[in-house]
């Protein structure tokens, strides 16, 4: 028997990490860039010209600690994928590099990131049992939104349905994963000891 990855929330259970919530609106910005504006007033309402509302697959990336004990207001969260569709685009950008996107070599791309290689993406099982039914979904930590806390419990309990659940220790390979993205560094010079 496989073990679950997922469980269905309730739309009142508290929000917490791993929670996946399907077209989850997000703000982001245009890729334009910013005119000058005479005084810092004009500066700060032309910013809104530049912010797009859309709805997006996303998944609940803050501790949740922090969620449970209710210390943070904003919610990190990450974009995530449905495989057919990555692979799609995977496609298209193979084609723009001149490259050949043969089922062979995306194949050895899927385990590439299922072996933690591709640092930036992480791969989720698909289940459907338990009263959850999600396919592979590819979690891309190149973007990262925020939204307050408040507005996803509000969405969440508009909708009334339940939501798929990462259970542990799932969650927390995710978080780990996240964090691996974020920790790599190189430094040109190392740090000059002085002290003695």
């Amino acid at each position: 028997m496989i073990e679950s990855w997922y469980r269905a929330a309730g739309a009142h259970e508290p929000l917490t990490q791993g929670d996946l919530i399907f077209d989850c609106p997000a703000l982001s910005w245009r890729p334009s860039a910013i005119q000058p504006q005479s005084g810092s007033a004009a500066a700060v309402l032309s910013l809104g010209d530049h912010v797009m509302a859309e709805a997006r697959d996303l998944v609940v990336m803050t501790q949740a600690c922090d969620l449970e004990h209710a210390k943070v207001a904003n919610v990190v969260l990450c974009p995530h994928y449905e495989l057919d569709e990555f692979q799609s685009a995977w496609e298209e950008d193979q084609r723009r590099k001149g490259q050949n996107p043969t089922a062979r070599a995306w194949r050895r791309y899927c385990d590439e990131i299922c072996e933690g290689m591709v640092w930036n993406l992480n791969l989720l099982n698909a289940q459907d049992d338990g009263g959850v039914a999600v396919g592979h979904r590819v979690v891309d930590f190149h973007e990262v939104f925020t939204l307050p806390r408040s507005v996803l419990e509000s969405l969440l309990a508009t909708r009334g349905a339940p939501r798929p659940q990462l259970l542990p220790p799932y969650r927390e390979h995710l978080s780990q994963a996240f964090a691996r993205f974020f920790m790599r560094v190189g430094l040109p010079t190392p740090v000059t000891k002085t002290w003695s």
